[in-house]
Formats: C-alpha cells, structure tokens, sequence
C-alpha cells in the first residue's frame, strides 16, 4: 500500500455532515468505524484521511480544531535525547476513559523499557503537562472517545467495562539544513501497549516524513505520508511495528515542522506502562 501526496500538504480541514449526537455515533460515523475496525482485523492498522476523519468527528468537534491545533506552537524541548539532539519538542499527560467518561489523571512521568526503546528507555521523563483546555478541547473529547470507542469493538478478548488507561503526546519535529529531525529516533518500534492513534496535525516545509508498517519479521505491511491535517493512521500494537523516516526541509533557508498527536491506550489491568 503506498500514498503519493504533495509534499507541503494543506492546512484545509473538510468535514461532511454532523458525526455525533450527544455521544452517540451518526450512521455514517458507525460505518466509518466499522471500516476501519475491519481493515485493523485484516492486516493490523488503518490509514484515514483528514476529510474521512473529519466525517467521524464532525463539524462540532471541528469547530476547536484551531484551539487544539495551535497549542502545538507552545511546546518544550524534549531534554531526554539519548543522541544529543533538540529537535524535538513535546507535552504529555495520563488520562482515564471509561465508556465514554474521559478524566484527566495526576500528572505522571513518561517510562518505556529499554525493550520497546533502546535509545531512550529505562528512565522516567518528566514532560510539560498538556494544557487543561487541551484535553478538555471538545476536538480532543471527540477523538478519545471514538478511539476507545472502536478499541473496545476491536479488543474482542477483552472487556469493554474496563476503563483505558490513555497517554497523549503532543510532538513537533524540527529539522533544519544542519540536522535532520527523526519522528522516531529509536526506529520501527512497538510501543508496548494495546492500541496506538497517530494524527498529523500539521507539516510545513517538510521533506519525508513517511509512515512505515511492519510485521514483526521486519517484512513491510505497507508505508504512506501524513500529509493534510488530521490524517490518521490507527495500530494494533500487539501485531504490528510502526516507524516514521526522518525528515529534512523542503527549503533549506527556513525550519521545517511536523506536529503529531499520538493517543496510547492500554487495559488499566494491565500492570507495564504506557509506552511511545
């Protein structure tokens, strides 16, 4: 599977129709769902542009897609590079989501082992909390709650009543004409969770930056480009490796960006942290 895009992307959100009522799924946002359940059940994620996302989310939650998205100007060096290099910048925060009761945890450390992240794992990292009206965000409410959503229809061997443990990370990677930036330093990675969301939210200047599946024989599943916002590609964690190649500016006289949100969720029985 491969997608060929333009390079810049586009800073244009569509959406069709209204996608919830209350919390309940519109038919089409059932559908959509559906799909994509379907395509993880055959070959382990699901790649969704930003238009087919935006008729899941719907014109509410598109309306605080511009809140949401500049928040992605106020972010922190990320100080734990293992390689030395500053080119990534990040908040993060813990949150619970039982049906569709999304709350806000204490703010806690990252922590991944050196077997899911050998460049940077085995030390807690304290980042800068995401910002309350973030998480609160009625784009970022949709999001979550779609994902647990379908993460409890496609976790078959699992309880639907069992609240998700979620970690949000907001990334930007920045790359200049003297340093590249890598999306994923540690390479093609499983994060040690259950199921992982990642949604462009915006790319400028950005040369690459391609989203690499793979089996965990190494063989390729399958590679495409976030380009537009709120491209999202969804993975089943416990089948499939995922990487992002690192990027480089299109014009090197200017700084290039690629901002992601990365949503993990994991069964709250399950003893080992969130990893990512």
């Amino acid at each position: 599977m491969s997608r060929n895009m333009p390079e810049g992307g586009s800073s244009e959100v569509r959406v069709t129709g209204e996608a919830v009522a209350g919390d309940r799924p519109s038919p089409a946002a059932r559908e959509a769902l559906g799909a994509i359940e379907d395509d993880i059940a055959r070959g382990g994620f699901a790649f969704r542009s930003g238009a087919e996302m935006g008729t899941i989310l719907g014109a509410r939650a598109l309306d605080e897609w511009p809140a949401f998205a500049a928040s992605w100007d106020d972010l922190g060096i990320d100080t734990y590079m293992a390689d030395g290099g500053r080119y990534r910048r990040r908040r993060f925060c813990a949150l619970g989501v039982t049906g569709t009761a999304v709350s806000r945890k204490e703010h806690q450390p990252h922590y991944q082992s050196r077997d899911h992240n050998q460049l940077n794992g085995g030390v807690e990292r304290w980042f800068m909390p995401v910002h309350d009206a973030i998480t609160g965000n009625a784009f970022a409410q949709a999001l979550i709650r779609y994902c647990a959503m379908l993460f409890d229809r496609a976790s078959s061997m699992t309880s639907g009543a069992t609240p998700w443990h979620v970690e949000m990370h907001q990334f930007r990677i920045e790359a200049t004409q003297t340093e590249q930036g890598a999306p994923t330093p540690e390479g093609p990675h499983r994060d040690g969770v259950d199921w992982v969301c990642v949604m462009l939210i915006n790319r400028t200047n950005v040369r690459s930056g391609v989203t690499q599946i793979f089996d965990p024989a190494g063989r390729s599943l399958g590679e495409f480009t976030l380009t537009d916002p709120i491209d999202t590609v969804f993975l089943d964690d416990r089948r499939v490796f995922h990487g992002v190649t690192p990027i480089t500016p299109l014009d090197s006289e200017r700084k290039a960006n690629r901002d992601v949100l990365v949503l993990t969720f994991r069964r709250e029985q399950d003893s080992n942290p969130a990893q990512g």
